[in-house]
């Protein structure tokens, strides 16, 4: 049966420490891809595939300390998604991000609602795996 993670449940930890406030992070990983063609056709017969890239964003309620100075300092950091969709919060799946580096920062106030966050970052390489 197949899990329904929740933000209340889950947690993102940026060098082993957890993130206060985050409200979502969300990832793309990509893999570049080339179609091979026969000779005189126009039909594929084969695919090869090159590099990945990971970038992703945590978008957090106000701003955050912690991710505010690696914006400003350019060192390398690892983040860790915990999923849950368990009420003891205890996860269900990893999604580790290594190798990571700062690249943006958003900032949003809009009237009625509370200021936001969106931080965005590359990696290196992402992990998936069922918590242990």
């Amino acid at each position: 049966m197949a899990s329904v993670f929740t933000a209340n449940s889950s947690a993102v930890l940026i060098a082993g420490e957890r993130v206060e406030g985050v409200r979502s992070i969300d990832f793309q990983h990509r893999r570049a891809q080339e179609n091979v063609y026969a000779l005189g056709s126009a039909e594929r017969v084969a695919v090869i595939y090159g590099g990945t890239s990971v970038a992703g964003r945590i978008v957090v309620a106000s701003a955050s300390d912690a991710l505010d100075t690696l914006l400003a300092s350019g060192e390398s950091f690892q983040v860790v998604a915990n999923l849950s969709a368990r009420a003891d919060l205890e996860p269900e799946r990893s999604v580790a991000f290594d190798g990571c580096y700062m690249i943006n920062k958003s900032f949003v106030l809009a009237a009625g609602g509370h200021a936001e966050a969106v931080y965005e970052f590359t990696a290196t390489r992402l992990r998936e795996e069922a918590a242990a």
